[in-house]
């Protein structure tokens, strides 16, 4: 026990406290800065690796009863705020200046949510404060800018040094860019590989994204051109895999999880959507509309973890019809906890790759 309260004994008694993902001390991490002693009151800030920390209050908690134990404390005050760590860069791909990591949501075949869930992910990230862009590389089919509130958006279209630039649409917190700000509301888009790839880079690097903690990347469903075409341009911090617990949706999600993999691209984990149906007017009662227990067995078998199970509910596509998504419109709902949880842990194994 130190019998003098300064500084030191702080760091000291603070040293043994790890952060539970990167199993390393608080202290050596630096993540304890500015320690202050007044008349037995103790305050310093605690610089954790992500806004979305899922485990915040039990570090801060951990901390506080560390730091009461020492001799003559009477309080302890904490500044709580982050430093999300960048990404670790690929010789042979190109990052995005001022954005730090890049998470691509996707899917082995359509109809399965994976927008719902790119988007609420986004939004879920930008409620805790972080800095957070949404591309949307479904460009056949891209309806972020519906969900995010966004169909009469105009972006603005710059000259640059390096040809033009885009500057992106923005709603609850989250620039976005997409396909469907470029074309009119029912015009096709006819294109061939090549003509795709050249968006999807034009979007990764023609747009004025600013500083951003996380860019989600909504991706066509499928192991087609839009995938190689990321996975080949940019150091990505990893993928999420979004799937139902229906059989067919399961064995193409084990498809596109093997591409990425195979790309070199950290598969963060597997989100089960539409898991099961919440009567509206029978809140207690659940249905296995899709079957059950699909997306958990499917990441024992692969390797990876089951990120979450996000129920089927009617407030998520009235959300989505309505561009005010279920983790603003209705945020107590299962749907919005599920997915904010989902949005926690994946910034969570985000920080935990760029650091390990």
């Amino acid at each position: 026990m130190y019998d003098v309260l300064d500084s030191r004994s702080v760091l000291e008694v603070l040293r043994p406290v790890q952060d539970p993902e990167l199993q390393k001390s608080l202290v050596e991490l630096n993540m304890i800065r500015n320690v202050k002693i007044d008349a037995g009151k103790v305050s310093f800030t605690l610089v954790l690796t992500t806004p979305a920390c899922p485990l915040r209050e039990f570090i801060v908690e951990d901390c506080k009863k560390a730091v009461n134990k020492l001799p003559g404390v009477i309080d302890v005050s904490i500044e709580v705020t982050a430093e999300t760590p960048q990404q670790k860069s690929l010789p042979d791909r190109t990052g995005i200046a001022g954005v730090k990591n890049i998470v691509a949501v996707s899917s082995g075949k359509g109809g399965v949510g994976k927008s719902t869930v790119a988007v609420n992910v986004a939004v879920a990230l930008a409620q805790t404060g972080a800095k957070v862009g949404l591309l949307d590389a479904d460009i056949y089919g891209p309806n972020d800018p519906t969900m995010l509130g966004l169909s009469d958006a105009q972006i603005t279209v710059r000259p640059g040094e390096k040809g033009e630039i885009l500057e992106p649409a923005f709603n609850h917190g989250v620039k976005l860019v997409s396909m469907g700000f470029l074309i009119d509301r029912d015009q096709p888009v006819i294109w061939r590989g090549p003509m795709l790839n050249g968006v999807i880079r034009q979007f990764l690097y023609q747009v004025e994204w600013g500083e951003l903690d996380y860019l989600i990347v909504d991706m066509p469903p499928g192991t087609g051109d839009a995938q190689l075409t990321l996975a080949q341009a940019v150091p990505m911090a990893g993928a999420v895999i979004v799937t139902t617990p229906q059989t067919v949706s399961l064995l193409d999600s084990r498809k596109g999880l093997r591409m990425f993999q195979q790309m070199n691209v950290p598969v963060l984990g597997i989100v089960e959507n539409m898991s099961y149906f919440i009567p509206p007017d029978m809140p207690d009662k659940q249905y296995d509309i899709f079957g059950s227990g699909g997306g958990e067995k499917t990441a024992s078998e692969l390797g990876v973890p089951l990120l979450g199970r996000i129920p089927l509910e009617i407030s998520t596509r009235v959300g989505g019809d309505n561009g005010v998504p279920i983790v603003v419109a209705e945020p107590d709902s299962a749907s919005a906890k599920a997915l904010s949880a989902i949005a926690l842990s994946i910034a969570g194994k985000v920080s935990v790759a760029a650091l390990t």
